[in-house]
């Protein structure tokens, strides 16, 4: 899909060569760049301690040191893939956050916080075997499917990679597009991924506010069967369909029940269903 309606302007701030800096915070690692999307989004990546691995799709604390000298943590999903020589974060701003009101200013060469501890549900281990993956997402949430659309195992283990992002503006869509535009366009990606591989994935952005090729909150295009005749599959079955959703607390609640009505079930690292919901992030 080609969105029509005008960008909001994006800033970059590129560093330059960046050589690790010696730790001043705990479990410090080093900015590296620095994205601004909208006044209420940007991406950031960071230097990658040796020692962690981690499955595509997890998360990790990250944070600062508060004005009391005590390290001010959050649940932030890794948005680059496993294989990635730094890590990659995509967050909001919120002007009164404890944490975001702060990380927002950070540049590259400075340090932030991150405990080297991975975990999180939004993993392959946790899904049955399955034709078709759907990955569910609102706003930051897209961060951990950024991580899987960059994972060899998500088109070893799917024919079919559906990914819906549901913002309030067009501009909000940025940091998604312009993912997916790029794995079809980078030769490093392709050559990673494979040209056919790349091919099964269908992304379908929507708006809840500003005017797009596409409006309505997903619930609504799940429950009138608008989603499925767009993209041209069949409803939700849970013989074929596996699903992971990141959103908000209301966002998760709804699409659970949409996804159970159609007879899906929820499973966890220690026992794989069909869909899967990570609940870090929400209270």
């Amino acid at each position: 899909m080609t969105f029509m309606t005008e960008q909001k302007p994006v800033t970059d701030v590129n560093a330059s060569p960046v050589s690790r800096a010696i730790p001043t915070l705990p479990d410090a690692q080093t900015v590296t760049s620095v994205r601004h999307y909208t006044d209420r989004l940007f991406a950031f990546r960071v230097t990658r301690p040796a020692s962690l691995r981690f499955r595509s799709g997890e998360f990790v604390m990250i944070g600062l040191l508060g004005d009391n000298g005590k390290p001010l943590l959050r649940a932030y999903s890794i948005a680059s893939p496993a294989w990635d020589d730094e890590l990659e974060f995509y967050s909001i701003k919120v002007p009164d956050g404890p944490l975001t009101s702060r990380l927002q200013h950070i540049q590259p060469g400075d340090q932030i916080i991150l405990r080297p501890k991975p975990v999180g549900t939004l993993v392959h281990d946790a899904l049955l075997p399955g034709k078709r993956i759907y990955f569910f997402a609102t706003g930051t949430g897209f961060a951990p499917f950024a991580s899987l659309l960059r994972e060899p195992q998500t088109f070893e283990d799917y024919d079919e990679i559906i990914i819906t992002h549901t913002c309030r503006e067009v501009a909000e869509l940025t940091y998604g597009r312009e993912l997916i535009e790029g794995l079809k366009a980078d030769e490093m990606m392709i050559e990673l991924l494979g040209e056919e591989n790349l091919a099964k994935i269908k992304y379908y952005p929507t708006t809840t506010r500003e005017e797009s090729p596409k409006m309505g909150r997903i619930t609504t295009l799940i429950e009138n069967g608008e989603l499925f005749a767009d993209l041209g599959v069949p409803p939700l079955n849970p013989e074929t369909d596996r699903a992971m959703v990141c959103g908000s607390l209301d966002f998760n609640k709804d699409i659970k029940a949409l996804l159970e009505a159609a007879g899906l079930e929820e499973g966890a690292n220690s026992d794989p269903k069909q869909f899967v919901i990570e609940k870090a992030f929400v209270g």
